[in-house]
């Protein structure tokens, strides 16, 4: 390396008349130098600059190319989604009537059954009525009875003599024999 540092030294400080070397006048030889540096590197640099932007082209056309592809994957799974979508809105609106309609037929067959119950227990409650009433009325016959025959022998009792109650027992003893006459 220091044998290539000692060389442009002396190319440097070597002297100018009819040889080569670099002049270090830089007004004098800045525009030229420039356009020597330039050429080389264009010439030079060309295949190079052309190769990374080719190689990054290259890249930039991938990208789009991977980014088109996936976008139309993605436009492929979102129409799958929307028809998945579709199908299971179709299926929620079916299940949902028919969910309603089975809501509505155990309503009315819990009304219908509500009814017949009621009416069971009206039905019900009517006769227990009526056998309630049945028994009052024959308490109160019972009773009725009972002290209309108390107050009858109580009467009889107090009205009856002797020679009445041998005059009764005779008529209720010919009343026998003529119905045993006429049986006969």
């Amino acid at each position: 390396m220091k044998n290539v540092t000692d060389s442009f030294v002396f190319l440097v400080h070597w002297p100018s008349a009819g040889s080569f070397g670099f002049n270090t006048d830089i007004l004098a030889t800045n525009i030229v130098n420039l356009s020597v540096v330039l050429g080389v590197l264009i010439f030079f640099g060309k295949g190079v600059l052309s190769d990374l932007l080719d190689n990054r082209k290259q890249r930039i056309l991938n990208t789009i190319r991977n980014s088109e592809e996936l976008r139309g994957g993605a436009l492929e799974q979102l129409e799958k989604a929307r028809a998945r979508l579709r199908k299971v809105e179709i299926e929620a609106d079916e299940y949902r009537v028919n969910e309603y309609s089975e809501i509505e037929r155990y309503k009315l067959q819990l009304i219908d059954f509500t009814y017949k119950t009621l009416e069971q227990f009206e039905n019900s409650k009517n006769e227990t009525i009526l056998v309630e009433q049945q028994k009052a009325i024959n308490q109160v016959q019972q009773r009725v009875f009972k002290q209309a025959l108390q107050g009858a022998l109580g009467t009889l009792n107090s009205c009856l003599t002797n020679e009445l109650h041998l005059r009764t027992i005779s008529a209720n003893i010919g009343i026998l024999g003529e119905m045993k006459e006429i049986r006969d």
